[in-house]
């Protein structure tokens, strides 16, 4: 789940220019098959896109939602190859409800760090799917081997507890869910979204030599460290604006998000605000700031 956000923090070389047809395989690699779901929103960009992995036999990545258009397309895109593993980045509703429909069809285990993190976190858009439990809990380094691939488990928490990223060894290629994309930046909703364990996530992966993302929503990112730094230098300048308008006076979150995310589309209001939260929350707990009342309703200042 991610938004595209507005705001004066600095700027992500965020890329849009993604088109690909609804319901039809498209082979983007050699081994790497990706599959549209009709599902855009402003937290969906264009809709999930669903990645099959393999030759004869193959491994599915994000099997996307429970809908029946979608299904009846994953269905006839997977007709004659047998399916070795199902894998989930994380447990929201676009990415892992349709694992159960596949598992029936196939007999496939599925994989994922666990189940949904934290009860009652809060509804951003698709929400938390909270029926997904793995038949396989992965950890991070774990390794999933198929005939024709092989992948890494990298565990990466910050957009949810449990998000994990796949890096296919085979091409070189980290398929980061949500954790990364291309044409937007993460939300990061407590309670089970935790800012902090987001940029530690982003760090991690500057340590990698991956050669391309794929993350669920949108087209590839070509060059990954020089995006994951982008993307941490605007996380860190969002900081700095927040501490900055607290200094000024702000102490309630909807003051910060009007000061922060001027001319914000009205939509994706709630979804900054919790972006705030994130901040502030990681912001307390290093001393910069402290709160008076829990949650969207808090008012803080800052120490610092």
């Amino acid at each position: 789940m991610a938004v595209r956000m507005s705001g004066s923090a600095e700027a992500v070389p965020l890329e849009t220019d993604f088109n690909a047809p609804y319901g039809k395989p498209v082979q983007v690699s050699g081994l790497i098959v990706r599959l549209l779901t009709r599902n855009p929103s402003p937290f969906t960009f264009k809709g999930t896109s669903v990645t099959i992995v393999g030759h004869d036999q193959v491994a599915v990545i994000d099997p996307g939602p429970d809908d029946p258009e979608h299904l009846e397309c994953l269905r006839d895109a997977l007709r004659g190859k047998p399916v070795s593993h199902i894998l989930v980045t994380h447990t929201h509703r676009d990415h892992s409800p349709a694992a159960r429909a596949l598992k029936q069809w196939t007999g496939a285990p599925t994989y994922g760090f666990g189940p949904h993190g934290s009860e009652g976190s809060v509804v951003v858009e698709e929400g938390a799917d909270r029926d997904f439990v793995p038949d396989v809990q992965l950890r991070d380094g774990d390794r999933i081997e198929g005939e024709s691939y092989s992948f890494e488990c990298v565990h990466t928490p910050g957009h949810t507890s449990n998000h994990l990223c796949y890096a296919l060894q085979q091409e070189q290629a980290l398929f980061t869910g949500d954790h990364v994309m291309g044409w937007s930046t993460t939300v990061v909703a407590p309670p089970d979204g935790d800012m902090g364990a987001y940029m530690r996530s982003l760090e991690k992966l500057l340590s990698r030599d991956d050669r391309v993302y794929w993350p669920t929503h949108g087209g590839p990112i070509q060059e990954p460290k020089a995006f994951v730094s982008a993307l941490l230098r605007h996380r860190r300048a969002r900081e700095t604006q927040i501490m900055q308008v607290m200094r000024d006076g702000a102490a309630e979150i909807p003051q910060i998000v009007q000061r922060v995310y001027a001319g914000i589309d009205p939509r994706l209001k709630r979804a900054a605000a919790l972006n705030v939260l994130a901040h502030l929350i990681k912001l307390a707990q290093e001393g910069r700031a402290a709160a008076e009342g829990e949650g969207l309703s808090a008012r803080y200042r800052a120490t610092s």
